[in-house]
């Protein structure tokens, strides 16, 4: 359909009142925009309704959209975060961009695709969507568990490997032309210009522009938006790419007090303009040459939606973690990302992706992106079903304490967790000994790093296994504390401990007043002695902190 002759504005009217729709019957169907916006690009596109005739001021937003998602990328990515992603994080994020790399390259060369092209599309089959990733978990409050907080530290080491991918693609591939000796010094003398001034600023320079800006809200969203397309269209210049210069921008102001403000102040404009690149990169796709991709399309949707999920449990199952750990933290890579998207469209801006692939990478984005919303929100009810299967990937662990340590404890606590530690140093400091519960191997490192390994003793073990409590000295404990923030799980835990023989009081936590009338059940018939409530209780704690300061300050406000 030929594109309609109406003047820009109402155009880009039209598109954001379609836009509207297509998003409100996405949320509906529990679907995250990404895929939204592309179908609307479509729709507005040649290949439906044609309102879509100049392209150029999509895409300046949509470049401005990206500039200021890397931007943000890079400024939650201080240095203390990356030294705190812990190993088995790194190791699976890293393990997992490298095999799906691999396994990814070689079927996109059984396609007959070009081998350069291949690795493209290799590469884009890595990422995963870290704002889609951390809504769903959040919704499903899962976001501190263990396979969440694994999942969150892994998708932050696909960030870091995307930034330099990116980095590499545009150095060697942006166009400088004269020797290859000339282009790699003049790179090299670039990048170093770069990162030194980028360094200097950050060291000398914005501290004190910001104090000055941050004076005003509106005056620090406006500097730190000129900042980032500032950054962005200098290393442009230079032979990398905006995305390069916008990621050094935020990470720039990463170690600043500023970050969460211009952080939670730019989210809504990034969701905004990126909104245009989706539109803009639907409204490309050309049908006449996308039917051709399909079997390619469903035999790579397939490879990220199992085998990358399987890549993971593989990987965190020769850690030692159980299954159940790392099918959860398995399912959050069962699609591809807006960075994967993004990646694919700068191969084509450099000629070494045909259009042609950048429909099959797009193809695969709605498809991982639709499949894996579902196979998350009902993850746990998919491992129920399959578990006995997923059990061939779990290391095998002696999981009885008695093997290393005496079989007496005074207190069995599940769970290491924020409110689990408090408990544990709670009891030890009163005196007792306490054996810890813990499904993350990595929790005795963190108690010897508590200095109470002489009075604690960890054994790894899955609490949903309604058999593991017998292979614990249940009977000679004084207290059983679950900490667990899952009340199902707690529940699970508490009746098993009661089958196998356990008499002594069975405390469960209660974050939520729903998790406490899970509850009431297991605490009428006796199986649960009583519910602690940490936030209730916190909270209960504060009020009567500040009675008591109250009555204590006598100038205090009445």
């Amino acid at each position: 359909m030929p594109p309609i002759d109406v003047d820009t504005f109402t155009v880009t009217a039209a598109i954001l009142a379609i836009a509207g729709v297509i998003a409100f019957l996405a949320h509906r169907a529990k679907q995250p925009l990404i895929i939204a916006f592309i179908l609307v690009g479509i729709v507005v596109g040649p290949n439906v309704l044609g309102i879509i005739g100049d392209t150029e001021p999509l895409e300046l937003l949509a470049e401005i959209g990206i500039a200021i998602l890397l931007f943000l990328v890079g400024l939650k990515l201080d240095i203390t975060l990356v030294r705190s992603i812990g190993k088995v994080a790194l190791l699976t994020g890293l393990g997992q961009v490298v095999f799906t790399s691999l396994i990814g390259w070689v079927i996109a060369v059984l396609f007959g695709i070009d081998l350069i092209a291949a690795i493209y599309v290799a590469v884009a089959l890595t990422f995963s969507s870290t704002i889609i990733i951390v809504k769903l978990l959040t919704d499903k409050r899962e976001l501190d568990e263990l396979h969440g907080r694994i999942a969150l530290g892994f998708l932050i080491v696909q960030d870091v490997v995307v930034i330099v991918v990116m980095i590499a693609l545009t150095s060697f591939g942006g166009g400088h032309e004269g020797p290859i000796g000339e282009q790699i010094l003049f790179l090299i003398l670039s990048a170093v210009g770069l990162l030194g001034g980028v360094y200097v600023a950050s060291r000398w320079v914005l501290p004190w522009l910001l104090r000055l800006v941050a004076t005003s809200q509106e005056l620090l969203i406006v500097w730190s938006v000129a900042w980032a397309v500032a950054l962005a269209a200098l290393t442009d210049v230079l032979g990398f790419s905006i995305e390069v210069g916008a990621f050094l921008a935020g990470f720039a102001l990463a170690s600043t007090r500023y970050r969460e403000t211009i952080a939670a102040s730019l989210s809504g404009l990034r969701d905004f303009l990126l909104l245009f690149f989706f539109i803009n990169l639907g409204a490309q796709l050309d049908f006449s040459t996308i039917g051709a991709q399909v079997p390619a399309a469903i035999v790579f949707s397939l490879f990220v939606l199992i085998g990358n999920p399987l890549i993971v449990l593989v990987i965190m199952g020769a850690m030692g973690y159980p299954s159940r750990v790392g099918f959860l933290a398995g399912l959050t890579v069962a699609q591809i990302s807006e960075f994967s998207l993004i990646l694919i469209a700068l191969g084509s801006d450099l000629g070494q992706v045909g259009d042609d692939l950048v429909g099959l990478v797009t193809l695969v984005g709605l498809i991982t992106i639709a499949g894996s919303t579902y196979l998350i929100l009902y993850s746990k009810q998919i491992y129920d079903r399959i578990e006995p299967a997923l059990r061939i990937f779990e290391r095998k662990n002696a999981a009885r304490p008695a093997d290393h340590e005496p079989d007496r404890y005074d207190a069995i606590v599940f769970g290491y967790g924020r409110f689990g530690k408090q408990v544990v140093h709670e009891i030890v400091a009163a005196g007792y000994s306490v054996l810890v519960v813990e499904w993350d191997p990595y929790a005795r490192v963190e108690i010897e790093d508590d200095q109470l390994s002489d009075r604690v003793t960890v054994v790894f073990g899955d609490a949903n296994n309604p058999d593991f409590p017998d292979t614990l000295p249940i009977r000679h404990a004084r207290w059983i504390i679950s900490t667990i923030p899952d009340a199902d799980t707690s529940v699970v835990v508490a009746r098993a401990l009661r089958h196998h023989g356990a008499t002594c009081p069975i405390a469960v936590t209660a974050h939520t007043d729903a998790a406490n009338a899970r509850y009431r059940d297991s605490v009428a018939d006796g199986t649960i002695s009583t519910v602690l409530h940490p936030f209730r209780d916190a909270a209960d704690d504060a009020i009567a902190l500040l009675t008591r300061l109250e009555k204590d300050d006598p100038d205090a406000p009445r």
